[in-house]
């Protein structure tokens, strides 16, 4: 694909520079860099301080009795942010709570959902697949007495230098699906930037009466999702990336409420106990109602307030407009890469922006042997993936056109 050379832009760089104060949000590195790494951690938030301070202030003037006092109770601490997630991820309230951390969320979730029989026992994965997803898929089956050099599928989405198309993976997933008791994709693939059509998998899924789990690490804050309406079974999500909650931020997990009414297999902790008597003597787990059932202890409330302190910035805007001004960013940096008309450097990332979210991922051949470290050395931050990909993720909250066009610019020079 080839934009026109006197393609304008004015008019959408005016038309979307009314959401740019939101830069105001958000604390930049101290040399002032053009940070395009939201996709790996996203930037903190200044306000962070603020939902902090008001944690240890209730531990330090409340003690113990902050569990129940104070304007924020740690008791039911994590329920400040289901509102704001669900917004994000397109659930009800009750299929959605923050909790732990994304690799221990999908190890939980594939003990309620991963059920091989005698005619279902395969799990399909996308690849390329990030390592931590593939090694709890490799895990669970071996688990269950089953090989992963046999039970585990693998789609390659990522074909001869480009994506796959939808109809390409539907096609791969129907071939292999007979015997498949479990789908677990990826919502955007974390090397390639691709938005998998989740809506159509997922009805696949349905047809076959096979689970569709997500892992959203590069979806959640990035691309509009409709986990409810789309029918997903479960997902999970990272809170450090697009959602920018810091370093290590709880995750979230989704459950589809077609579940609450069925008898699944858990792993069980207090936290999801029924919370009217949950610190009574034990005598029998009595499940909370909906996704919460899945938490097994109380939550770090520090590491909450973070993330509740981003998810809060989320809640000022619509995330369709959001989303919107992430689109314009990534089709003025697909513009003017292709503007400079350069062999060397290719996007594999789909050109159809309604399946990519904010990230490019950029092919380059180069006889620079750190390209990481050459951008950094021009203030430049994103990120590479062997063997020779540049992941650059324009975050509409916080960057700007300007840093699109200086990014590009340092392109040139390779």
């Amino acid at each position: 694909m080839k934009f026109k050379s006197d393609r304008n832009f004015s008019k959408e760089l005016d038309d979307y520079d009314n959401l740019s104060y939101f830069q105001e949000h958000f604390n930049f590195p101290d040399n002032n860099s053009i940070y395009l790494c939201g996709h790996s951690l996203g930037l903190q938030p200044k306000n962070i301080n603020q939902y902090i301070q008001e944690v240890i202030d209730s531990w330090k003037k409340l003690g113990v009795l902050g569990h129940t006092q104070g304007n924020s109770p740690w008791f039911d601490y994590h329920t400040f942010l289901t509102s704001s997630m669900s917004n994000v991820i397109g659930s009800k309230l009750n299929e959605t709570v923050i909790m732990n951390s994304l690799t221990t969320n999908l190890h939980l979730l594939m003990v309620s959902f991963f059920r091989p029989t005698k005619n279902q026992f395969n799990i399909i994965i996308d690849t390329p697949v990030f390592p931590s997803d593939k090694y709890v898929v490799q895990s669970q089956l071996k688990f269950h007495d089953l090989d992963p050099d046999i039970n585990l599928i693998e789609i390659d989405t990522f074909s001869n230098g480009k994506c796959k198309n939808n109809e390409q993976i539907l096609e791969q997933i129907e071939n292999n699906i007979e015997n498949t008791a479990m789908i677990l994709f990826s919502g955007v693939n974390y090397y390639t930037g691709q938005y998998y059509d989740i809506k159509s998998i997922a009805k696949l899924a349905n047809k076959y009466n096979c689970i569709l789990g997500l892992d959203l690490a590069h979806a959640a804050g990035n691309v509009n999702l409709n986990l409810h309406d789309w029918d997903v079974d479960f997902a999970s999500w990272c809170g450090y990336k697009y959602l920018n909650g810091g370093p290590g931020a709880p995750a979230g997990i989704f459950v589809h409420e077609k579940h609450n009414n069925i008898l699944l297999n858990r792993f069980e902790g207090w936290w999801g106990h029924n919370k009217k008597d949950r610190f009574n003597p034990p005598k029998q787990f009595k499940p909370l109602l909906g996704a919460e059932a899945w938490q097994l202890s109380n939550p770090p409330i520090l590491s909450m307030a973070a993330l509740r302190c981003s998810l809060d910035i989320f809640n000022k805007v619509e995330f369709v407009s959001l989303n919107k001004k992430s689109k314009k960013l990534t089709a003025y940096l697909e513009y003017l890469i292709y503007c400079l008309e350069n062999k060397n450097i290719k996007i594999i990332t789909p050109d159809n922006i309604d399946f990519r979210g904010a990230q490019l991922s950029l092919e380059i051949n180069s006889n620079i042997a750190n390209l990481e470290q050459h951008f950094n050395s021009e203030n430049i931050i994103c990120d590479y993936r062997k063997p020779n990909v540049i992941r650059v993720a324009p975050n509409p909250f916080y960057n700007t056109f300007q840093d699109i066009f200086n990014f590009v610019e340092s392109l040139k020079t390779i």
